[in-house]
């Protein structure tokens, strides 16, 4: 991985992060990503991010809307432990409301659980 550069695009960085299903923890392939995006944060005070948490369309919109808060707050959770300041973060759960993939298949639902960070 290429070594962070103050004033760099966060375009690089991948900026969904999946999970497995029913879960809510963050794979640890995606811990140096994260550290990236909290270190452009905290190196640019002026930034905020909306981390937005998706389900797949399997159990019940409670439920999964539910699912998504914690999958938003696992990120948002790193993000404040790396230092970002809380009010620099939101979250928001969409449950399975926004899908990346519309299909019913299993590819389709593995790519619908995920966090999405958005740069404001």
């Amino acid at each position: 991985m290429e070594p962070y550069v103050p004033g760099s695009t966060t375009e690089l960085l991948p900026r969904v992060f999946y999970f497995e299903l029913d879960r809510a923890v963050i794979d640890q392939a995606d811990l140096a990503a994260l550290e990236l995006h909290a270190r452009v944060l905290m190196d640019n005070p002026r930034r905020r991010v909306m981390v937005e948490g998706h389900c797949d369309e399997r159990g019940t919109r409670e439920y999964n809307l539910a699912l998504g808060e914690r999958r938003s707050d696992a990120v948002s959770s790193f993000l404040k432990a790396a230092g970002v300041p809380a009010s620099r973060i939101e979250t928001v759960s969409y449950g399975e409301e926004r899908p990346e993939d519309p299909g019913h298949t299993e590819a389709a639902w593995s790519r619908n659980r995920r966090a999405v960070m958005i740069y404001r």
